[in-house]
């Protein structure tokens, strides 16, 4: 039986109940939860993440309730206040969680080579915008997805600071809301340059709404570290143990075409996960300390 509730100021919950588990195999009382950043529109994560949530609570022998947040930070203030036991995060959100909330990188989506897979950030422009460098950027008008995502505000403004932009003040920035939204902006005009991940780019074509003459790059970061599939560190360790197990060992081609699809294009055409470590995210530590983030205040 699936359960959908829509909060008005959070997330949309779905819960999924999958099965009896014996008493004392889950560390709760009720549903393990499941939080997922709203890294796609909510109409295209919700049915993927559905079936991914019911698959996992399949694996753990528990019912799990997916937490579909609106923003980064209502992701990390659920896990912070212990309404989450785990989720995925993306890597500058999970930077905060991992110091102040208890998150844990135990796996992430498999590459090519077997290894952790990576995604790339860029600022891109359109053909007739008026720009045709980075430098044309400033003063222009310029669209960051969520303040608190790592590809869609901290690498394009690490990319403008060292052309010599303000990122804050040098551009007419607007925080469309999510890539899909600040991609939206770019595609139909509504603003002249902006941020462009490698995954939006991948979520666009699978939809065939992406025609590469259309974008000018202008800028491409080095690869980032994906999104880390994270536990709360305070789980009872059994229970942590088995989770993390199951974490690091997905088969997404358990999960319908559909869902298989889309994760191919926005997370691993190998369709696995497999171990990650928080040391991987130093990288996005780094470029914090070098734009001086503070990223409680994000």
């Amino acid at each position: 039986m699936k359960l959908l509730k829509i909060s008005a100021t959070l997330a949309l919950f779905c819960g999924l109940a999958n099965g009896a588990h014996a008493a004392g195999t889950c560390p709760v009382d009720g549903p393990v939860r499941f939080g997922v950043e709203p890294y796609e529109s909510s109409q295209r994560l919700l049915p993927v993440y559905t079936d991914l949530a019911k698959l996992i609570g399949s694996k753990i022998g528990c019912d799990v309730t997916l937490y579909l947040a609106t923003s980064y930070n209502a992701e990390i203030e659920a896990m912070r206040n212990k309404k989450l036991e785990f989720a995925q995060f993306g890597p500058l959100g999970y930077v905060l969680a991992h110091q102040v909330a208890q998150a844990q990188a135990v796996a992430s989506f498999v590459g090519p080579n077997g290894k952790p897979a990576t995604y790339y950030a860029s600022i891109v422009t359109w053909p007739g915008s008026g720009i045709s460098t980075i430098a044309d950027v400033k003063g222009k008008s310029f669209a960051y997805s969520d303040p608190a995502s790592t590809s869609g505000h901290l690498f394009p403004a690490y990319g403008l600071r060292k052309n010599g932009i303000d990122p804050d003040h040098g551009v007419k920035a607007i925080y469309a809301g999510s890539h899909t939204a600040s991609y939206e902006a770019l595609r139909n005009h509504k603003v002249q340059s902006g941020e462009l991940n490698s995954e939006e780019i991948s979520s666009a074509k699978l939809h065939n709404e992406y025609d590469p003459k259309g974008f000018v790059t202008l800028w491409k970061s080095d690869e980032i570290p994906l999104d880390p599939l994270v536990v709360r560190g305070d789980l009872p360790a059994d229970f942590k143990a088995r989770l993390t197990a199951v974490l690091q060992s997905l088969d997404f081609r358990e999960l319908p075409e559909a869902d298989q699809k889309f994760l191919a294009a926005n997370a691993t055409p190998a369709l696995k996960t497999v171990p990650q470590t928080d040391d991987s995210y130093n990288l996005i530590r780094d470029l914090v300390s070098t734009l001086k983030i503070d990223l409680t205040k994000l």
